[in-house]
């Protein structure tokens, strides 16, 4: 094990070296791109001046060990006792913002709460990466350069016209940001000074409440429509309903259409059996020695907008799930 971790350590080592010795000659060539999309000079030096190479965003990105959680565990531990505790004194001490924010942006809050607790739990821990550092040693490796190029000079924009304070910007190694974690992208689209101070500070509760409110009700959040629902299926089922990735779910019907396949069919209280659902089955194929059909999930439309802020099989389950958990207190 020993040695393992010494062969990492070194290939990290190495390829930071031979990174970081170029970077600087990458800054100077993104200068020119970054002028050239109209962002000032003066707002480049203010905020590129100080940005550095980061090995440990390469470490990040590239050598993160591969640890699967079962879906059991895996929402257990983002829909814990303490977690809704923490959630329900967070309401608590902000209640008339969430109801402002949900009957404005028609957003159950407690979708809004479930989201901020598994992003950042309740904003007590939003990253400490200095993101425009992070975004630039993405942007200046070769792997995902593109999309962190773009958004590197979106962020970069955002300050340029003083709609963020680079003062503030410190997250996640891959550059998400506040208290929802927005990738300058989702910041341009989507959040906005809901408080009046004349900036966007996702680290303030109203501007990041309103802004998440915002981006869900854009992307297609109905309120008051299910979710998901657990299901008990029989062998009867075929594997080309069985969904496993996050990245498209694929065979959607009406959910009676699988009335045959779900033993607990009688047991979920369908209210619209014509509503399109997908199956997952998200063990299968990434949990070593998981059951083809156990755990598995009848998914509505809801659950693909949550998969749309994080492509996650089990991340949009626990949100879900923790969702749940409030409404029955809120």
């Amino acid at each position: 094990m020993k040695l393992v971790s010494y062969i990492l350590i070194f290939i990290i080592f190495t390829l930071s070296k031979s990174f970081g010795e170029d970077f600087d000659k990458w800054k100077n060539n993104f200068k020119k791109i970054a002028l050239s999309e109209k962002i000032s000079e003066k707002t480049f030096n203010l905020v590129m001046d100080k940005a550095i190479f980061l090995p440990k965003v390469i470490e990040y990105d590239r050598f993160q060990p591969e640890f699967y959680e079962d879906t059991k565990t895996y929402i257990g531990k983002r829909t814990s006792k303490k977690k809704f505790d923490k959630g329900m004194s967070f309401f608590n001490k902000n209640r008339t913002l969430i109801n402002q924010v949900e009957k404005k942006f028609n957003v159950e809050k407690e979708l809004l709460l479930s989201l901020m607790g598994i992003e950042t739990n309740f904003g007590t821990y939003v990253g400490k990466m200095d993101i425009v550092s992070s975004l630039a040693t993405l942007s200046y490796d070769e792997r995902r350069s593109e999309f962190f190029t773009n958004e590197l000079l979106i962020l970069l924009k955002l300050i340029d016209k003083n709609q963020i304070d680079y003062k503030t910007l410190y997250g996640s190694w891959a550059g998400a940001f506040g208290f929802f974690q927005f990738m300058p992208s989702t910041i341009k689209n989507y959040a906005f000074d809901y408080n009046g101070d004349f900036y966007i500070d996702l680290k303030n509760n109203e501007d990041a409440y309103a802004s998440a409110a915002n981006y869900l009700s854009q992307i297609g959040w109905k309120k008051n429509q299910p979710c998901f629902y657990k299901i008990d299926l029989n062998e009867k089922v075929p594997n080309k309903f069985l969904n496993v990735s996050a990245k498209k779910l694929h065979h959607k019907k009406k959910i009676k259409s699988f009335k045959k396949y779900i033993n607990n069919y009688s047991e979920l209280n369908i209210q619209d059996e014509n509503l399109n659902v997908a199956i997952i089955t998200p063990d299968k194929d990434i949990v070593p020695n998981a059951k083809k059909l156990s755990p598995a999930y009848i998914v509505y439309d809801n659950y693909e907008i949550i998969l749309k802020w994080n492509r996650s099989l089990r991340f949009a389950l626990a949100v879900c799930t923790l969702k749940d958990k409030f409404k029955n207190e809120i």
